[in-house]
């Protein structure tokens, strides 16, 4: 007979992607969400504009390279999957309440045209977004600032996507803001989106590990997910389907942005002086706010000790891992880092070898394969979070070229809305204000944005 394990993981092997999604979405809001097979429509309507039938797929390449490809949603990235599903279960949730809420985003790149795309035009819903000015791709820009519904609000930051969250984090600090508009995230701090997220680290696992050929009373194969991280949420979402018990091993690649790396290789969680601009602009992070989750993971949970090692953190910008933690983090992930040098050459090798296009972020994660390459029997996945037509100067740096999709073509001749904050302004005082003044025009039941 075969064990409980396996008897699951066999379950959903001929099940395609949607219904995964249902199936986690279902275990983890059993009581809170619609019966009768209500939260299927809410997850078919998320994942019904994704360009492939399976919402994900796997590309197989040369020499055991294969790619998990996540970015096949609207906005062309990984964030899409997750924003999509959250978006709709919070309009449901607003609507059953009769209440508002207003999101407030920071984002490196991808996460803010997702949360636009996934909550433009919903009825008690309004999205502030905060980008960063100059350092994201022309596309990752237009993706937010095109967007002219009511409900969209999009500001163009003079600093770095960690600059951006420190006014985010003292605005949802205010307990009295936070309560008066309903204001919340739809970063990966929301809880939900990573729940979300652990379906596609199921999907790998099913389709790479050769879990279908493991005999009764056999072991379950192990699986390595490379995975390109800044903000580590993927990663977290890796690490929770882990202690659930499927056997994944992880290696955590990044940019020259390298605080994850560090802390991996030498125990050393600490921010360096600034944010380096580089290829893969969507990961320069140097900040990563889910680590928070691993480390509570690593700890036994100890949610008191993580909580005065965070706060010492912001405070210094520095922490260092105890033995005992930084040992269970170096068993849980490797790590490695790649400067553009290293991303460039990814990308031609990888165009090179398999006429396969891929994005620097992913490119990443591939450079680790080129580096090491798989031994005989060992399954791997790359984790691609995002579709190069949205990075067309990484492309180009590469020497290299494509065609874009006609919804990225179009993207150039739209007209924009966007706010600039300024260096040496006070950011918090300026969101705050349009926080309040989006409240106040929602109380009067008036657009906020005159035609």
């Amino acid at each position: 007979m075969a064990g409980p394990k396996q008897q699951l993981l066999a379950s959903y092997t001929s099940e395609g992607e949607p219904s995964r999604q249902t199936h986690r979405w279902r275990k983890s809001w059993a009581g809170a969400l619609p019966g009768g097979g209500g939260y299927q429509g809410l997850i078919s309507d998320a994942l019904s504009k994704f360009a492939v039938p399976g919402v994900v797929s796997i590309a197989k390449l040369k020499a055991g390279l294969s790619i998990l490809e996540l970015f096949h949603g609207e906005t062309l990235a990984f964030k899409d999957l997750a924003m999509t599903c959250t978006v709709r279960f919070l309009e449901y949730f607003l609507r059953k309440d009769g209440s508002r809420a207003t999101i407030l985003v920071g984002t490196s790149g991808d996460t803010g045209g997702s949360a636009i795309c996934s909550a433009r035009g919903l009825a008690g819903v309004d999205v502030v977004v905060v980008f960063p000015r100059g350092r994201i791709t022309p596309v990752q820009e237009r993706q937010m600032t095109t967007n002219l519904e009511d409900n969209v609000h999009v500001f163009a930051a003079d600093g770095t996507s960690d600059d951006i969250d420190v006014p985010l984090r003292r605005l949802f600090a205010d307990q009295d803001l936070v309560k008066r508009h309903g204001l919340m995230s739809l970063n990966s701090v929301n809880m939900a989106r990573i729940l979300v997220q652990l379906a596609h680290f199921l999907f790998a696992y099913l389709r790479l590990s050769g879990v279908d050929k493991t005999r009764a009373g056999q072991p379950l194969p192990a699986l390595d997910m490379v995975v390109p991280t800044g903000g580590a949420g993927n990663i977290a979402a890796g690490c929770i389907v882990k202690h659930m018990g499927v056997p994944l091993r992880f290696v955590a690649m990044v940019n020259s942005n390298d605080i994850l790396c560090r802390a991996v290789q030498k125990g050393d969680f600490s921010m360096a002086p600034i944010v380096t601009q580089t290829l893969a602009p969507a990961i320069d992070i140097q900040d990563p706010y889910n680590m928070e989750r691993v480390l509570w993971l690593l700890s036994g949970k100890n949610g008191p000790l993580v909580k005065q090692m965070l706060e010492e953190f912001q405070k210094s910008q520095r922490l260092p891992l105890s033995d005992t933690l930084h040992k269970e983090l170096s068993s849980l992930m490797s790590s490695g880092s790649v400067c553009d040098k290293g991303i460039v050459e990814a990308m031609q090798r990888c165009w090179e070898e398999n006429h396969y296009l891929v994005c620097p972020h992913t490119a990443v994660a591939v450079w680790y394969h080129y580096q090491t390459p798989p031994r005989p029997g060992e399954n791997r996945c790359y984790v691609a979070t995002a579709s190069p037509a949205k990075f067309q100067a990484a492309v180009q740096e590469a020497g290299l070229s494509l065609e874009l999709p006609e919804a990225v073509r179009a993207l150039e001749s739209k007209a924009t809305r966007y706010t600039d904050l300024e260096l040496g302004e006070d950011w918090e005082a300026r969101l705050r204000e349009r926080i309040e003044a989006i409240g106040s025009a929602r109380a009067r039941g008036s657009p906020f944005f005159s035609t």
